[in-house]
C-alpha cells in the first residue's frame, strides 16, 4: 500500500482488494451510480478494473501503473475508473469477462474493460504493463489512443459497443437445448481419459489446474460403469497433487494451481473452494478404496482450514495471497541451509531426502518441499518414520510463521462457504469424526444468522461486521447443497427446512420462466447490460449445475416430482451446449447421471442415537453411494411436516427399520442390520 495519506473513495468500502487500492493517485470509484452520473455528466468514458485482493498480477498491475503518478494522470484527466472486487461481484465479473473473452479469446486477471457511461464494452483485455513491451501495448499508449478516439469519433465506438453487445446476446451467452443421455456421458469419460497424463496425473499439460469435479464425475461413472480405468485416473491425479508442491506440505492445504506438468510448482495462492471441492474428491476416492492416505489429506485440508481459514464466529474467510513482502511465494520456500538449522543433522538429512530439499533449489534458487521423486510407499505403511516426519514438519511450520504472512482475504462468502460445510459434513460422516459436523454447523449458522435479511433475501459479503449485495445464484446452490449435505449428516430438519426454503428463493428470484434454467443475478438485484445465465463448470462448479444437482436429490428426499423436472429443465435448457463441449460441464453431468440412472431413496425409523440406527446410518456411509438419499425419521411433528410421507412408514416389532427403495418399489422393510446391509445397492 502507498504511504500517501491521500486517499480515494474507495478507502469507504470493506473488500480487501478495494481497500488495496484505496491510497492509489488513481481516483477511483466503487461500482455505484455516482461513477455513471459523474461520466455522463462530464462524457467520460469508463475504466473499469476487476480483480480480487490476492491476485498476482493484480499486485503487478497495481505496482507498475496504478500507483503510477503518471498513469493516474491520464486516468483521472479522460476516464472515470471504476474497481470492482470479482468475489464480491461475480455478476459484473462473469458478464464482462464473456466480453473479454469473446473480444480477444482469453481472459483472466486483472481484468481492463473500457466502456460507455452506459456500461457497454468496446476494449477488453487483462493485464497491461505501464509502457508497450514484448508486443503487448501499454496501458498509457492505450488510454491515450482511445481518449483521442473519444474526442474525435465517439460515434464509432458507442456503435462498436451496441455491436459487441448484440453479438454477445446472439452467439455468447443464449443457451442451447438438447437432450442429454449416457452417450454424452460416455463422450466426457473417453475426452478426460484422452487428455488424462498417464506419468504425472492430471489432464492436458501445463499449467494444470485440479478441477476437482472432474473426477468426482470420474468416481461416478465408476461406480455406474465398473470401468477401471476411471478409477485409475482419479487415483493417479489424487496422488500426484499431493506428491507435488500445489500441497503445501508444511502448513496444508492447496494452491490454486500447478504452471508445471509435474504439479511441482504451484501458483502460491490458496482459495477456499479449491480446498472444499478437493477435499470432497479425496474422501470420495477413501469411500471407494479405503486408503488411509486419502482420509489424512482431506483431513491435512480441514487441519489447514480450521487454523488458518476459520474466523472467531465460524465462518470461513476467501484465500491467502500467493505473494509475501512483494514476492510470489516467498513465505513458502527454503534453503537448504534453514531445513538444517532448524531440524538438525539427523533429522535435516532424512526431511531433505523425502521432501527434495537440495543446495542448488528445486525452484529458483530454493526448494518447494515436495515428494515427487521419493514418492509415498514407505509413508504409507511406516509409521517412525511418519512420527519423524510429523515432528519435522511441525517445527518448519513453527518457523516459517515467523516470517511475514501473505495477505488474507478475509471476507465470508456465503457460496464457498457452502462449499466447504459441504465438505466438512462429508467428511464428518465418512471418517465417523463429530469435530467436522461441528464446524460445518457453525459456519451454517453463522451464515444463516448474519446473512439473510429481514426480508429473507439471502447476501453474499460478510466483514468486519457488515453483510452486503444480493446473493446471486451460486450462494444459493453452494449453500443448498452445504445444507443438504448438513441434514444427510445430522438428520438435524432445521438444515433441510432451510435447504428446502433457500431452493425455492432461488427458483423465485433466477429461474428464467422462457427458455428455463438460472440466470446468474436475482430479477431483484441490479440489471446490467447482460442477463445471462452460466453453465461452465470451470475452477467452480456453475450455479445452474450445482442447482440441477440439488433438486434432484431434493426430489428424492421429500418424494417431490416437481422439483425432479424442474433439475431436468435445468438438463434441457443447456443440453445443447453441453453436447458441443462435454469437457467443462462434468458437474452438470453428474446431476444428468443422478437423473438418468438407478437411484436408491432409503428412510429409517429409529432414534439416532440408538446403536442400531447408528449402525445402519454407518453401513450407508461406509460405501460411495453418489445416488443415495437417506432419511432418518423418528416421527416427531416436525419431520412429518416436512416430509408428510414419512406417516406411511411404520417400524418393524418397535425396533429400528429401514425401507429401501429404488426406481419406485420399495423392498420389505427391515429391522436387521445384516440384511440391510446386503439389500445396500447403488
Amino acid at each position: 500500500m502507498n504511504s500517501n495519506v491521500k486517499t480515494n473513495r474507495l478507502i469507504n468500502e470493506k473488500s480487501p482488494y478495494l481497500l488495496q487500492h484505496a491510497y492509489n493517485p488513481v481516483n477511483w470509484y466503487p461500482w455505484d451510480e455516482e461513477a455513471f452520473e459523474k461520466a455522463k455528466q462530464e462524457d467520460k468514458p469508463i475504466f473499469l478494473s476487476i480483480g480480487y485482493s490476492t491476485c498476482h498480477w493484480c499486485h503487478v498491475m497495481e505496482r507498475e501503473s496504478f500507483e503510477d503518478d503518471e498513469v493516474a494522470e491520464v486516468l483521472n484527466k479522460y476516464f472515470i475508473s471504476i474497481k470492482v472486487d470479482r468475489e464480491e461481484r461475480p455478476d459484473i465479473d462473469s458478464i464482462y469477462m464473456n466480453f473479454c473473452q469473446a473480444m480477444t479469446g482469453s481472459g483472466g486477471w486483472p481484468m481492463t474493460i473500457i466502456m460507455t457511461p452506459d456500461k457497454k464494452p468496446f476494449i477488453a483485455g487483462t493485464y497491461y504493463p505501464k509502457h508497450s513491451m514484448h508486443g503487448r501495448i501499454g496501458i498509457i499508449e492505450l488510454l491515450n489512443k482511445v481518449n483521442e478516439k473519444w474526442k474525435s469519433n465517439k460515434d464509432d465506438l458507442i456503435n462498436s459497443s451496441e455491436e459487441i453487445l448484440e453479438f454477445m446476446k446472439t452467439n455468447i451467452v443464449a443457451s442451447e437445448q438438447g437432450n442429454l443421455d449416457m452417450e454424452d456421458i460416455e463422450n466426457a469419460f473417453n475426452l478426460l481419459k484422452n487428455s488424462f497424463d498417464p506419468e504425472y496425473g492430471g489432464f492436458g499439460k501445463a499449467p494444470k489446474f485440479p478441477t476437482p469435479h472432474n473426477l468426482n464425475f470420474l468416481l461416478r461413472y465408476y461406480k455406474v460403469k465398473g470401468d477401471e480405468s476411471a478409477l485409475e485416473v482419479v487415483e493417479k491425479t489424487l496422488e500426484s497433487m499431493y506428491k507435488g508442491g500445489i500441497f503445501d506440505h508444511i502448513g496444508y492445504g492447496f494452491a490454486r494451481y500447478s504452471v508445471d506438468e509435474k504439479w511441482l510448482v504451484p501458483h502460491f495462492e490458496k482459495m477456499l473452494y479449491d480446498n472444499a471441492l478437493l477435499a470432497v474428491a479425496y474422501i470420495e476416492a477413501y469411500q471407494i478404496t479405503k486408503r488411509d492416505l486419502y482420509k489424512e489429506i482431506a483431513e491435512k485440508i480441514f487441519e489447514f482450514i480450521e487454523r488458518e481459514m476459520t474466523s472467531e464466529e465460524g465462518g470461513f474467510y476467501s484465500a491467502i495471497d500467493a505473494d509475501s513482502e512483494g514476492v510470489e511465494g516467498k513465505f513458502y520456500l527454503f534453503d537448504h541451509s534453514e531445513i538444517s538449522e532448524q531440524l538438525g543433522l539427523e533429522d535435516s538429512e532424512l526431511f531433505a531426502h523425502y521432501y527434495d530439499i537440495t543446495y542448488d533449489g528445486n525452484f529458483e534458487g530454493k526448494n518447494i518441499p515436495n515428494l515427487i521423486i521419493t514418492g509415498l510407499p514407505n509413508m504409507d505403511t511406516n509409521s517412525v518414520l511418519q512420527e519423524r516426519l510429523r515432528a519435522c514438519i511441525k517445527k518448519l511450520y513453527t518457523y516459517r510463521n515467523k516470517r511475514v504472512y501473505p495477505h488474507k482475504d478475509d471476507k465470508i462468502l456465503t457460496s464457498w462457504n457452502g462449499l466447504m460445510i459441504g465438505a466438512l459434513a462429508l467428511g464428518g460422516r465418512v471418517f465417523k469424526d463429530d469435530k467436522y459436523i461441528e464446524r460445518a454447523e457453525r459456519s451454517a449458522n453463522f451464515i444463516l444468522e448474519n446473512l439473510i435479511d429481514r426480508e429473507g433475501r439471502l447476501l453474499a459479503r460478510y466483514r468486519d461486521g457488515e453483510t452486503k449485495y444480493k446473493a446471486y445464484l451460486e450462494d444459493y446452490a453452494y449453500l443448498v447443497h452445504g445444507l443438504i449435505e448438513l441434514y444427510q449428516s445430522t438428520f438435524k430438519m432445521e438444515y433441510l427446512e432451510k435447504a428446502i426454503k433457500l431452493n425455492q428463493d432461488m427458483l423465485d428470484l433466477f429461474w428464467d420462466d422462457n427458455e428455463g434454467g438460472l440466470f446468474i443475478y436475482g430479477k431483484d438485484s441490479e440489471q446490467l447490460v447482460l442477463q445471462h445465465k452460466e453453465i461452465y463448470d470451470g475452477a467452480q462448479p456453475s450455479g445452474n449445475s450445482v442447482a440441477s444437482l440439488n433438486l434432484i436429490r431434493l426430489s428424492k428426499i421429500l418424494e417431490d416430482p416437481s422439483l425432479e423436472e424442474k433439475s431436468k429443465a435445468i438438463l434441457k435448457a443447456f443440453g445443447g451446449n453441453v453436447k458441443n463441449t462435454v469437457i467443462g460441464h462434468s458437474y452438470l453431468l453428474m446431476s444428468c447421471l443422478f437423473n438418468i440412472v438407478s437411484t436408491q431413496e432409503i428412510v429409517i425409523l429409529g432414534n439416532k442415537n440408538d446403536s442400531d440406527t447408528q449402525e445402519m446410518i454407518d453401513k450407508v456411509n461406509d460405501n460411495f453411494t453418489p445416488f443415495t438419499t437417506v432419511v432418518l425419521s423418528n416421527n416427531s411433528e416436525e419431520e412429518l411436516n416436512v416430509i408428510p410421507r414419512l406417516k406411511d412408514y411404520k417400524k418393524v416389532e418397535d425396533k429400528t427399520t429401514a425401507y429401501i427403495c429404488k426406481n419406485f418399489t420399495c423392498n420389505d422393510p427391515t429391522a436387521d442390520v445384516e440384511q440391510f446391509s446386503g439389500l445396500l445397492k447403488d
